[in-house]
């Protein structure tokens, strides 16, 4: 069987591909950090990928699918592509945000203080600790607002027409003030190590 046909079996392909690399680049050492940073990069990828995509491509998709009323409409979307896309993407918020606190590790109380009482010279702990709020904000969205309006929306549990409209209002801004968020996030996760692009 061909590992590319199935996206789980690509998916593990590629994990044994980067553990392949690692030992013919330097042997295994062990190194608790650099997983943890592979680990919280991959798995947002994952998250912010499928933000992303549900911002800019598939959202706008499903208006105009409604306002085509002689086309085929959303239908297969809401059916078939919008329920996977969402489990991918609510646990890769949980993934990314474990891989966080696990790449935090000791440092994890400074970045969530924002290093107040801290020396911080360089600013780490304030930078860090913003994004990990950030991120923290855009899961609680994911799970508490997103999540639960899209199964009335999706069908997956019963919802009036009214009900499904005022989750639609709820889930696309939840997902829109994420998709915002983002930005500021992934910049200060970058720049708490490599530097703001500002100073």
């Amino acid at each position: 069987m061909n590992p590319l046909n199935n996206h789980r079996q690509s998916l593990v392909l590629g994990i044994v591909l980067a553990l392949v690399l690692t030992l013919l680049i330097g042997g295994f050492h062990f190194n608790p950090l650099g997983l943890a940073r592979w680990f919280h990069i991959v798995a947002g990828v994952f998250w912010i990928g499928l933000l992303y995509y549900f911002n800019v491509a598939q959202t706008p998709a499903m208006a105009d699918a409604a306002a085509d009323k002689g086309g085929p409409g959303g239908a297969g979307i809401s059916k078939y592509v919008a329920p996977r896309a969402l489990f991918w993407f609510r646990w890769g918020a949980v993934a990314t945000w474990l891989g966080g606190a696990w790449l935090l590790g000791p440092k994890f109380v400074g970045a969530f203080t924002l290093g107040v009482g801290l020396e911080d010279p360089t600013h780490y702990f304030l930078i860090i600790g913003i994004g990990a709020w950030l991120g923290t904000i855009m899961l609680f969205n994911v799970w508490v607002l997103i999540w639960p309006n899209q199964k009335k929306i999706l069908g997956i549990v019963a919802a009036t027409d009214e009900q499904k409209a005022r989750a639609r209002k709820v889930a696309g801004l939840a997902s829109r003030v994420n998709f915002v968020l983002s930005i500021p996030m992934i910049m200060c996760m970058a720049g708490a190590t490599h530097g703001l692009p500002f100073f």
